[in-house]
């Protein structure tokens, strides 16, 4: 019934054992459709033999770091051959695809895409307990596996010593060019497109009022979402908003008197000193927008190549977004937050699909004109919406700005500890705000 408007892309022959990887990806589950229009995927690529991926690390050229720079410079190559080493000797991909294959995945045809998702009900919902349907979605460059110790939370809450009045089904689908979902060979797949493909799934589904969560990339797509069809979501949940607004002036003037101008004093502590919380920490953290923004496919070349720079490339978001003081430290405390194992899992998601340059694309479409490209930057968010303020963001959002955008918004959080990686990072306190915030909604 959906439009071909986008197609498959137009990928040449791959090469001989691209990969360590013979079998296709994911042995096949239960291939077929289903009443609802649904095609079972299956699960995780499983490795045959390590062979393509061992003798690429094995044949790296690494460049020794300065004299004490730590993560100053970006990844430092001397964690980086620890990390080499573990992935190399002692990282079990075929145990990662067990993981992997606890939730069920699914693939279906929109938009002339294969989309791919999973798809988690509730084990055992309470009784007279009708699940919520929650639309989780990525951003980059992280994938569906970030919301994996978020989903348990939220579909079998009592297991986990949590009230059982709020169960969802969850459903986290892959962006088009991320992991297994099929990127496309035309230009113009940009968030909105995307926003318009999930919604799309939704309905698919079976679900025509559902919640919908997304930080980074995420957030943009649900934010589009609830604007294009608000009367279909029934609450936005976000953890990191794209605002455009004034408020930067208001706060320079009203930061010693911030109540005046409708600060909090925790808004204050989150942007100062102003200059190096905004100014110099985007410019710090922005390089790599650039070039996704203007030209992907230049950088993609080499990342698709080698597995030793897609994890340098990857890893380094998950240190310094995760805590900016994590520069400061010899193996940017990737492992203060995560496992080498979590980590790596993420990254052989890109490498095994061959994904990175199609992902990195994603900026390009919505960023290469800049915040103008289309009318939904500056349109207003008219569904009721809440916002988990993590502090460790790669820029605080207070409420006053994301009031500005997000005019019906009923909760707002300070939340204690995290970073950019909500999900992944602090599960708990993610879904905490979520039944929070779904709470708040349904009293009224």
């Amino acid at each position: 019934m959906c439009m071909a408007i986008f197609g498959p892309r137009n990928t040449p022959p791959a090469p001989r054992n691209p990969v360590s990887l013979s079998a296709p990806c994911w042995s096949p589950l239960c291939m077929g459709t289903g009443p609802s229009g649904r095609q079972q995927g299956a699960g995780p690529p499983e490795p045959s033999t390590p062979g393509d991926l061992h003798r690429r690390i094995d044949s790296v050229r690494l460049t020794p770091p300065l004299e004490d720079v730590r993560f100053h410079f970006g990844f430092n190559s001397k964690y980086l051959s620890k990390v080499l080493s573990y992935w190399r000797n002692d990282f079990d991909w075929k145990k990662q695809v067990e993981i992997l294959n606890r939730y069920p995945h699914f693939k279906t045809k929109i938009e002339g895409l294969d989309i791919h998702f999973i798809h988690v009900k509730p084990p055992q919902p309470p009784s007279g307990c009708t699940p919520k349907p929650l639309l989780m979605v990525h951003g980059w460059p992280g994938s569906f596996y970030e919301f994996y110790k978020i989903i348990p939370l939220l579909t079998d809450p009592r297991k986990h010593g949590l009230s059982d009045e709020h169960v969802f089904e969850v459903i986290c689908p892959c962006i088009p060019g991320y992991g297994f979902s099929e990127a496309s060979s035309k230009k113009g797949l940009n968030s909105v497109a995307t926003a318009r493909i999930f919604y799309k799934l939704m309905l698919r589904l079976g679900f025509q009022e559902f919640y919908i969560q997304g930080g980074d990339w995420g957030s943009l797509i649900c934010t589009n979402m609830a604007q294009m069809v608000p009367s279909h979501v029934k609450g936005l949940h976000l953890n990191m908003a794209f605002v455009l607004n004034p408020g930067t002036l208001t706060f320079l003037l009203g930061r010693h008197f911030p109540r005046l101008f409708g600060y909090t004093q925790r808004d204050v502590e989150l942007l100062s000193p102003f200059k190096e919380k905004v100014f110099y920490s985007l410019m710090r953290e922005s390089g790599y927008m650039h070039i996704q923004c203007t030209k992907p496919d230049t950088v993609g070349c080499a990342l698709n190549d080698s597995p030793v720079g897609l994890a340098a490339y990857i890893l380094e978001k998950f240190s310094t977004w995760t805590n900016p003081e994590f520069r400061d430290l010899e193996d940017g405390g990737l492992e203060r937050k995560f496992s080498l194992d979590e980590l790596l899992t993420n990254v052989m998601l890109y490498w095994t699909t061959g994904s990175i340059t199609s992902s990195q694309r994603f900026y390009k479409e919505n960023l290469g004109q800049g915040f103008r490209a289309h009318k939904h930057d500056r349109m207003k968010v008219h569904v009721p919406t809440g916002f988990a303020a993590f502090p460790c963001e790669l820029i605080h959002v207070p409420e006053k700005w994301v009031r500005f955008k997000y005019p019906k918004l009923i909760s707002y959080s300070y939340m204690a500890r995290g970073g950019h990686f909500a999900a992944f990072e602090e599960p708990e306190l993610l879904a905490q705000d979520i039944r929070k915030f779904v709470g708040l909604l349904e009293q009224r």
